[in-house]
Formats: structure tokens, sequence, C-alpha cells
């Protein structure tokens, strides 16, 4: 019965650790570096650099918003004169966080369904289902379909007729203006949009290094910015990536929480090496002329596509996180005395017991 009284009464006793001062520089130098890296780390590194005492978030919602601005001039032999506003060279008028600009096309006008007597092939004598997948396959790379198609049972296929002439017109839209504008929300909700009440701001200024947080870019330069040039990239097409990122720090006022823009080619500029570069489709517009006969206007359009991207992350101070990284070095200190008395232990073991002194006994004569 005393044994178990004595082991209950074991459990409220305090146990402390037996502390002895080490006599050596080395040792001491040591100890003292090593706290300090410690120290240095969790002040400079987790709580100035990465802001460890914050609770941060980086699930945003976001919407983007983007309007463009500006005409571009014509004067060819097939269309002559022709003026290209936005709702010619801006396809389609409204997408999801992506714009596409219409910067070169090649026109096939006047294409008809119906039998084409321009094409004068003849049948082949044989056809074999490995032959039609063949030619079916080749439709894609031709402006029409051969007649002799139909001859050979597939209806599917239906020929467009009337050649008509390939033409290719560059539109001049470097300087045409977008307008993006960004909605962001956190635990507040920001925009790109600068807070001034000057009306004429958003009117006059554009995007720079003076002005960066005017929402209004020239597309040139968003081409430029991303280290290409403009009329070498206008000719075949590519995509140009806009990133918008922001970083708030919510214990700072909300008007200091701005975005950061960077710009990049997504796709390989390097046309001789690659077939992913460039952006091109093609669409059609719909006829029908006297006899309400339908026909087509077929267009390949070359322009750039611009990605906009928006990323950002917020953080506020939040005592867990600031008391889990506190913990965290406060213990990394505790370990470092444990290392330290396993180096000590290590520098006992490999020093030499130093010799006793020799006695010398005298014996009397």
């Amino acid at each position: 019965l005393s044994g178990t009284c004595g082991l209950c009464l074991s459990l409220f006793d305090y146990k402390t650790e037996k502390y002895v001062i080490a006599k050596n520089k080395k040792v001491g130098i040591l100890y003292r570096v090593v706290q300090l890296s410690i120290l240095a780390y969790l002040v400079g590194w987790v709580f100035v650099v990465k802001k460890g005492y914050q609770d941060s978030d980086t699930s945003i919602q976001s919407s983007v918003i983007t309007k463009l601005k500006g005409v571009a001039f014509t004067n060819t032999s097939e269309l002559g004169e022709r003026l290209w506003d936005v709702a010619d060279y801006v396809i389609p008028p409204q997408g999801e966080n992506v714009f596409f600009v219409m910067t070169n096309l090649i026109v096939t006008p006047n294409q008809r369904q119906d039998t084409c007597p321009e094409v004068g092939r003849t049948a082949p004598t044989s056809f074999t289902p490995l032959d039609a997948h063949r030619i079916i396959g080749s439709v894609a790379r031709m402006p029409f379909l051969p007649y002799w198609l139909i001859r050979m049972g597939v209806e599917e296929e239906t020929p467009l007729c009337g050649l008509g002439r390939e033409s290719s017109y560059g539109c001049s839209v470097g300087q045409a203006k977008r307008k993006v504008r960004l909605v962001l929300l956190f635990p507040i909700c920001r925009t790109n949009v600068l807070n001034t009440d000057d009306d004429f701001y958003l009117k006059t200024c554009h995007y720079s290094a003076q002005h960066r947080y005017c929402p209004i870019f020239h597309l040139g330069k968003l081409v430029s910015w991303a280290g290409n040039n403009f009329q070498d990239m206008a000719s075949e097409g590519g995509v140009i990536g806009i990133q918008i990122e922001w970083d708030c720090d919510l214990d700072k006022p909300p008007s200091e929480c701005n975005p950061h823009y960077s710009f990049s080619r997504l796709d390989n500029k390097f046309a001789e090496k690659s077939i992913s570069s460039g952006y091109n489709f093609r669409f059609a517009k719909y006829y029908r002329d006297a006899d309400a006969v339908e026909y087509r206007t077929l267009i390949k359009a070359y322009g750039i596509r611009f990605d906009v991207m928006v990323n950002g992350k917020a953080g506020k101070f939040n005592i867990i996180p600031t008391i889990i990284n506190v913990g965290s070095g406060l213990a990394l200190m505790g370990a470092v005395s444990k290392c330290i008395i396993l180096f000590m232990d290590e520098i006992k073991a490999s020093e030499p017991e130093p010799c006793p002194n020799p006695v010398v006994e005298m014996f009397p004569g």
C-alpha cells in the first residue's frame, strides 16, 4: 500500500535539469553562433520575409472585364478601302479571361455548295475504304472537295465550289487600346482601377512605369513588353499572357493592396522549329444572292490571343500561426543544447587522458 501511495505522489514531483558550465571557448562560440543563426532565421525569414505571424489565403475570387477601342484601315484591290473597328477584328466580342484581336486574314469569297466544274479530275478505277479515309482526311487542307468524291458515294462530304482568290490583308491594330478591368475579392474587395477624384484620369492615362495602376494598355506595347515585335507577330499570330499578381498585406491600409503586371509569350515563337507557333482559325460569313442561293465568304484569321491570368495572396495577423512559429524556434534552440552536449562528449572522448605524475620514493640510506 505504501508503494502505491509513493507512486501516486511521485506524479506531482517536479524535475529540473542539471546545468554544467563548460569552460571551453570553442564550444561556447559554436553554441552562440548556432543560437544567433536560429534567431536570425526565425526573425528575418519566418516573420519578416514569409510573414509567419499572418494567416494567409490564396483562394481568390476574381472577375476580369475587357474592352477594346481602336480602328484599322486597309486598302486592297479585292475589298477596296475599308475601315475595321472592334466589331470586325475582336472575335468573339467577349470571352472568359481571354480576348482575341485579328491582325491578318486570308479571304476566300463566293464559295457555294455545288458540284465543282473547275476540278478536272476523273474518278479512280478502284476505291477502297482506305482511300476514303485518306481523301476525307485531306479535306481540312483543301479549300474545296473534288467532285468525284460525290460520285464515289461520299455524299456526307459536300463540296464548296467557287475557289475565288485567297487574299491576305494585314490589319494595323497595334495602336488599339485594351482596357482590362479586374475586381478582386478577399476579405476586402479591390480593383485595379485607381480610385481617384480626377474624372479625366482614365480618359488620358496609359499603363507605363509612371502609371502602374492605369488599366489601359496599348496592344503594341503589350507585345513588346513580352519581348516580341508586334509587326512580326501580327503576320502569323500568337498568344500573349497577361499575369496580374496581387500580394496584399491586410494589416496595412487597403490602399496599399495593388496589382503587379507581367507579360510573356505563351506559344512557341520559333516557327522554323515548331508547328505550335502562331495562332489562327477559320470562320465563315453566309449570304444569299438574288436567287436565294446561299454562299459564303471563308476567312482564315490570324491574330493575337491575350490570356489574362489572375493570382493573389492575402495575409492578416493571427495569433495561432504566431505561436506555432515561435514555439518551433524555441524547440530548435532546445535541440541545439542537446547537440552541444553530444559534441562535448565527442571532444572529451577524443582527448587523451593526462599521465599521472611519477611518484618517487626516497629511502633513507
